[in-house]
């Protein structure tokens, strides 16, 4: 009896547990470090480079097409002459030009050999440029224009007095305006070595090409 009451006093035997960490144990540290950084290269600066895509026009192309467009300018002055009656001061600026004038009317047929020439000698040869045959088409294009009022004039026949010949005054005046303008346009443009576009003649023009 003695000996099952020693047994039942004797404590039960307590595992100790250190509360300190085993020093060869490995301690794993709480901060996550990576274990390589990646330092990735600063992209450089893309350096833009402009690329000009404008190609000059050669002078002589640009000294045809110029002189292409006196032919429908030498051929419309005779329609200003309304314009130089009722503004006289207008026509001193168009005096260095007569004698340029009076020098292309005094060969016979001129007008028509500088429009067939113009036309079968540049415009349908091919081995001039497309700048200088469209320049010299428009200038052909004009000329044709110029032809029309002089026939429904020839066809009409408005006189020389009432409201048909002050149509027909107002018409010639218009024309040659529009005519100067269009020249003025033509050959600053291709002195620059540009190409002039102008309403409707450019589209029929570019047709012919």
């Amino acid at each position: 009896m003695a000996s099952l009451a020693l047994v039942h006093l004797s404590p039960s035997p307590r595992t100790l547990t250190s509360t300190k960490p085993y020093f060869g144990a490995r301690l794993q540290p709480t901060v996550a470090i990576p274990k390589t950084l990646k330092l990735k290269p600063k992209p450089k600066p893309k350096s833009t480079v402009t690329r000009m895509s404008y190609n000059p026009t050669p002078a002589t192309d640009r000294l045809i097409s110029a002189v292409a467009y006196t032919l429908p300018f030498f051929n419309s002055l005779q329609y200003g002459r309304y314009v130089f009656m009722q503004f006289p001061k207008l026509g001193l600026l168009f005096d260095p030009l007569f004698p340029l004038l009076s020098l292309y009317r005094s060969i016979p047929y001129a007008s028509f050999v500088a429009f067939f020439a113009l036309y079968l000698g540049v415009v349908r040869n091919p081995s001039f440029s497309r700048y200088v045959r469209f320049n010299s088409m428009q200038a052909v294009t004009l000329d044709v224009l110029l032809v029309l009022p002089l026939l429904i004039q020839r066809i009409f026949n408005p006189g020389r007095g009432g409201l048909g010949f002050q149509v027909m005054v107002w018409g010639h005046s218009a024309l040659f305006v529009l005519i100067v303008f269009c020249f003025i346009y033509s050959l600053v443009s291709c002195i620059l070595g540009r190409t002039p576009h102008l309403p409707f003649v450019a589209n029929a023009a570019g047709r012919q090409i």
